[in-house]
């Protein structure tokens, strides 16, 4: 089968890889659609070293049944279905108490990290456990579906963070993740949802899909307008999306005393912390990692049209233009949020 292959840092080619193999418990899967990430970009040029060649990448996908192993029953060829990025182990602590995510010995879809190589749906089929694949119904398109990873990152960071229905709620980062993140809050009850970032299309964007107010942090002191907005309380709940020093104290300054902060984003492994205003604030912090089960949840509020995806496709694209579109994203094209790859795309 045709896949597109990492096959050294900064170069991608299109060739003939083995077909995957299916075990007994496991769903091969026609790739339809996989969204390409910003870990994907950040493993092309090797900076996470989480992407080590040769490595087929790829974890946000849909597509449909092809076959599946000899002890599943419940799907049937032609499925229409996308899968969760993770693989955990369903045996140790964290699985047991139901926090799969969490797995003492998970591992990634398209990530090779030395302990292990998972090739990911860069690829026409990809060959996953049953216990991770998911139906889709008829009225959500492959290309729409490929983005129920992404959205369950949101929705399980939202689920986590204390909501309620009057709230206040900022979003630091307007990229992929903040946009869903912003949809996600609000349908969690927050009834002002305030948009934070420094570029003005996203922000635009931000403002199309629900945001009470866009605010430029290049251009105003983001804590003080929003304390404005919020008759000198500042807000309830922040989200922060992109993981950052500069990003983070912005998250932590806009909220109110006993307010809670959810640091989605991951940039830097280490940050510097404003110490004093989280203590004497009694500011919760808490952290967030992938999803936990929240498929079903996103498929649902994507098929309501509760969350929203279609503004943030870009580009779709086949896997012959795949090593092109990589360079291009690599070099920090400011107009692509979400490139989704059309394996049997023409």
């Amino acid at each position: 089968m045709k896949a597109l292959l990492l096959t050294e840092y900064k170069k991608m080619v299109v060739t003939d890889v083995e077909e995957p193999n299916v075990g007994p418990d496991d769903v091969l899967v026609q790739v339809e659609a996989c969204g390409i990430c910003g870990s994907d970009i950040h493993g092309y040029d090797g900076s996470t070293g989480r992407r080590i060649p040769p490595l087929i990448m790829g974890h946000e996908a849909a597509g449909i049944v092809v076959a599946t192993g000899e002890n599943v029953n419940d799907l049937q060829k032609g499925a229409r279905v996308t899968f969760d990025s993770m693989v955990s182990c369903g045996r140790c602590d964290f699985c047991r108490k139901g926090k799969g995510n969490l797995c003492d010995n998970r591992m990634v879809l398209g990530v090779s990290c030395g302990e292990y190589r998972r090739h990911g749906a860069f690829a026409e089929r990809i060959s996953v456990p049953r216990r991770i694949v998911y139906r889709l119904p008829d009225s959500l398109s492959f290309e729409h579906a490929a983005l129920v990873e992404a959205v369950s990152v949101a929705v399980h960071a939202v689920n986590i963070t204390p909501v309620q229905l009057g709230d206040t709620a900022v979003v630091v980062g307007s990229g992929m993740i903040g946009l869903l993140t912003l949809q996600a809050v609000r349908a969690a009850g927050a009834t002002q949802v305030i948009a934070v970032d420094v570029n003005e299309k996203r922000l635009s964007v931000a403002k199309d899909l629900g945001a009470d107010h866009a605010l430029n942090g290049n251009e105003i002191s983001v804590p003080e307008k929003i304390r404005e907005l919020t008759n000198g309380r500042g807000a309830d709940v922040a989200l922060e999306v992109v993981g950052a020093t500069p990003t983070i104290s912005t998250a932590i300054e806009s909220v109110r005393k006993g307010g809670n902060v959810t640091l989605v984003g991951n940039v830097s492994p280490k940050i510097e912390l404003p110490l004093q205003s989280v203590v004497t604030r009694e500011i919760s912090l808490k952290g967030t990692c992938g999803c936990n089960g929240e498929y079903p949840e996103c498929i649902d509020l994507m098929n309501r049209g509760i969350i929203n995806v279609a503004p943030l496709i870009t580009a779709e694209i086949n896997l012959q233009e795949g090593p092109a579109w990589f360079e291009r994203l690599h070099s920090g094209d400011p107009e692509q949020m979400k490139v989704v790859v059309r394996p049997r795309l023409s």
